[in-house]
């Protein structure tokens, strides 16, 4: 589908107090369950993180992140120099419902755009009455590079503070629900509560392509 894929996993989990990434769930790791549901969709998936030699037993690359103390830019800035496609879809490592569905309704979109990101609707968000857009759950273009560089060299780490100077598509959530009318794609599994959560509500999945 010339597409990379890339999941982040250097963080530093400290409100799971454990790493996250490699929670058993359903009796395999949080992580491996995350590049399973993605795996048919790439000829290029890898996860980016520094020093994680356990990550190197899922099969995939594991790359550095060149910024490591640049947060969540820093390592969508390293998934997309890396990617060996133009395009790029960044993932966290959290989400344990992450939607092979969407994700090639996503990949199959005009490339009229940086940056193809989801966008959910200012009432459902938590971040005070604005649209919530999915950051670690969207499309980034090569073209997003000098951009990105731009905002790491002034020392702002906020992703979407390049977006004013791209070319940016949003996904409106009437879009989104089509293909996951529940929004569990974008559910993080990054608190104890929120994984129990997770693990209860996989548990009464039926079985279909998206169970593990």
């Amino acid at each position: 589908m010339n597409l990379s894929i890339a999941v982040l996993a250097g963080g530093q989990s400290r409100r799971m107090g454990r790493d996250k990434a490699l929670l058993d769930f359903l009796g395999e790791p949080l992580l491996q369950r995350v590049l399973g549901r993605v795996r048919p969709l790439t000829d290029d998936l890898f996860i980016v993180a520094t020093d994680r030699p356990e990550y190197g037993r899922f099969g995939v690359r594991v790359v550095p992140d060149r910024l490591p103390s640049a947060g969540a830019l820093g390592g969508i800035y390293t998934a997309v120099a890396e990617a060996s496609h133009e395009r790029c879809l960044v993932l966290a490592c959290d989400l344990p419902f992450v939607n092979p569905h969407l994700l090639r309704f996503m990949a199959e979109q005009p490339p009229d755009y940086d940056v193809l990101i989801p966008t959910l609707a200012a009432e459902r968000s938590d971040q005070g009455g604005q649209e919530t857009l999915e950051t670690l759950h969207a499309i980034y273009a090569r073209s997003c590079l000098p951009a990105i560089e731009r905002q790491l060299q002034a020392g702002r780490f906020k992703v979407i503070g390049f977006f004013p100077d791209v070319r940016v598509r949003r996904l409106p959530e009437e879009v989104v629900r089509r293909y996951d009318p529940e929004l569990l794609s974008f559910f993080n599994a990054n608190t104890p509560e929120a994984y129990a959560w997770a693990l209860e509500r996989a548990r009464s999945e039926p079985p279909g392509p998206l169970a593990s």
